[in-house]
């Protein structure tokens, strides 16, 4: 018998639940492996070419034999369509590589290379108050972008944030600093004007690295070493990227910049391909990512800014099984961070089994402008500003995926037909917003042409979800939001169905409501809610076989201390599924199943 949590419900839950363990079903997300994983790679049988680089190889090798390997920077300009660069493992400090073949790079056999866009510091003068400085010529300073609002943000945000220099100890990296006078151990400071960096570090002994490159390398749809452009995106395989003052890689292509066919972008490079690949302490972003059949599997994207990784115009994409953690480190504000940026009339994008973790200044993956059909399944998102975030677009499926103390698990925004089934959601509310922004006299311009008109934005879908909350919550599980304004215009829900649902917080006599919705009667537009039968006795095509219990989430599931969130109890609700979702989800067809993204027979 499985070990189940101590649990005591009232006797009034018997109605609703059965004592009895049932046996767990393959469980949504999977737990894993994510990330890397280690692998011995053999040398590409099929390579029209391949050629051996190592850190320390010679410029002026041919780089055809295992024991005379040359520079990553002398084969990248020799290499043509179907080549393979096979790299020893050490570190290689280079960066401003420019390539427009499909090749493929990966490690000999499980060596471990790291590219780093920085160079070592080793010249340093002291100076007064235990400060010290180096003179450095490769800086990047930077301003932040024209839509940035320095009269809503600059008391949050210093503008020295948005320079894009950085500076380690030992590894470890510094904050950047104004001045020299406000330096500690852990930061840095910059004097753009006369090229020096500051630190109060004692740099004897110690391993100080400055950012030296703004990138690594960049896949151009532009001619480069004397050839034209393939169309091929370059296959990158157990390789670790870190330091670069800008984005690690970046993948050229066309950008619309209003409402287009999709046959006219995404067609530049196709079929970019990064595999068991490590990127890491980027200043801005990990990669710019256009073109479509792009795929990320096994990757680990951290410790990044603005965003983690950016995939833009690009159609029929796979991110599966990856870590995406510690996202906009620099608390920047007004910069919209996300882990995952999936931007601009970007289709059928899946996101499948990923771990998106600890990211408390950042939204975890967010499907930006113009999207359509969109599928986001069995992922475990925990600790993120919104969880998954689908805005001014249009089509998604949202299935069996776990949200963690979110501020919303689900948020949707000015979008349509957004359907969440069989999600386990714990302190991470779901959120259905629509608000006034169009095409006309928009901040961001043509942003709200690509998605559906303020008329349009309904259809949503919410069935089959398990939402808990412990008695420290204080906010709705569910929220269904218009702003007032609209109150005249959309009379109509923009939920088309929701039911089968299950909530689960403790009782009490004042407190949040459990679900807010709009459009309501009455000036607020508003209703506060303290249960799915009051929302259905209002509104009776919504939350008819929908329940609430009246108990901590440690009564109903296994162990939540342990991060097992699936239930202990046999829930008397029963979800229909469609078959399209089944399929997705991998589980087998019947009659009903139990609300949540665990399943018990």
């Amino acid at each position: 018998m499985k070990l189940r949590y101590p649990f005591s419900l009232a006797a009034s839950l018997s109605f609703f639940v059965a004592l009895t363990l049932a046996p767990l079903l393959p469980a949504q997300p999977s737990g894993g492996p994510y990330g890397p994983l280690p692998q011995t790679y053999e040398v590409p049988k099929d390579a029209a070419h391949v050629y051996y680089v190592a850190p320390d190889g010679k410029a002026d090798a041919p780089g055809t034999s295992l024991d005379a390997p040359t520079t990553l920077e002398a084969v990248i300009p020799r290499v043509v369509t179907g080549d393979a660069i096979i790299m020893r493992g050490g570190t290689y400090r280079t960066g401003g590589l420019m390539l427009n073949q499909g090749v493929t790079l990966q490690p000999y056999r499980d060596e471990i290379p790291v590219i780093k866009g920085s160079r070592i510091a080793d010249q340093w003068e002291a100076l007064r108050d235990g400060v010290w400085r180096t003179k450095w010529t490769t800086l990047f300073p930077q301003k932040p972008a024209d839509w940035w609002r320095r009269n809503r943000e600059g008391m949050r945000t210093p503008l020295h944030k948005f320079n894009n220099d950085m500076v380690f100890v030992d590894g470890r990296p510094l904050n950047s600093e104004f001045w020299e006078g406000a330096l500690d151990e852990n930061s840095y400071a910059i004097d753009y004007e006369n090229g020096y960096v500051f630190i109060k570090t004692n740099p004897t002994g110690r391993t100080i690295e400055i950012t030296a490159y703004d990138g690594a390398i960049t896949r151009t749809t532009r001619d480069v070493h004397g050839r034209k452009s393939d169309r091929r995106g370059f296959v990158l395989r157990g390789l670790t990227f870190t330091q670069y003052a800008y984005r690690a890689l970046e993948v050229e292509g066309t950008e619309p910049d209003k409402l287009a066919d999709p046959a006219t972008f995404g067609k530049e490079v196709v079929g970019t391909t990064l595999e068991n690949v490590t990127i890491t302490h980027c200043s801005r972003v990990a990669g710019y990512f256009r073109g479509d059949h792009f795929t990320l599997r096994h990757c680990l994207i951290s410790d990044t800014s603005t965003e983690g990784i950016y995939i833009i115009d690009s159609a029929d994409c796979l991110l599966e099984k990856n870590i995406f953690a510690r996202n906009n480190v620099e608390k920047i504000t007004g910069y919209y961070p996300s882990a995952v940026k999936i931007f601009n009339q970007s289709y059928r994008v899946v996101c499948r089994d990923n771990l998106v973790i600890d990211n408390p200044d950042s939204n975890g993956i967010w499907y930006d402008v113009g999207n359509v059909d969109g599928v986001f399944v069995n992922n475990w998102i925990e600790n993120c500003l919104d969880g998954f975030f689908f805005e001014i677009s249009k089509n998604a499926i949202v299935a069996g995926n776990v949200f963690v103390n979110c501020d919303n698990g689900v948020r949707s925004l000015n979008s349509s037909n957004v359907r969440v089934y069989q999600n386990t959601f714990i302190n991470a509310p779901a959120r259905f917003e629509r608000n006034t922004r169009s095409a006309v006299g928009d901040h961001f311009g043509w942003h709200p042409s690509t998605g559906p008109e303020v008329d349009e934005r309904e259809g949503h879908v919410f069935s089959g979800n398990l939402l808990l909350a412990d008695a420290g919550f204080n906010k709705a599980l569910f929220r269904a939001e218009q702003v007032p304004e609209l109150k005249a215009r959309l009379t109509k829900p923009a939920l088309a169905a929701m039911d089968h649902n299950v909530y689960v917080r403790p009782a009490a006599s004042t407190g949040p409501a459990l679900i807010a919705w709009s459009p309501a009667i009455g000036d607020s537009n508003q209703y506060q809610l303290a249960s799915p039968a009051e929302l259905h006795a209002k509104l009776p095509a919504f939350e008819a076989r929908s329940q609430w219990l009246a108990a901590a989430p440690e009564a109903v599931l296994q162990n939540p201390v342990l991060k097992r969130y699936a239930p202990a109890l046999g829930l008397s609700v029963k979800s229909p599924l469609p078959a399209e979702i089944a399929a997705l989800l991998a589980w087998p067809q019947q009659d009903g199943y139990t609300p949540g993204a665990y399943q018990t027979k």
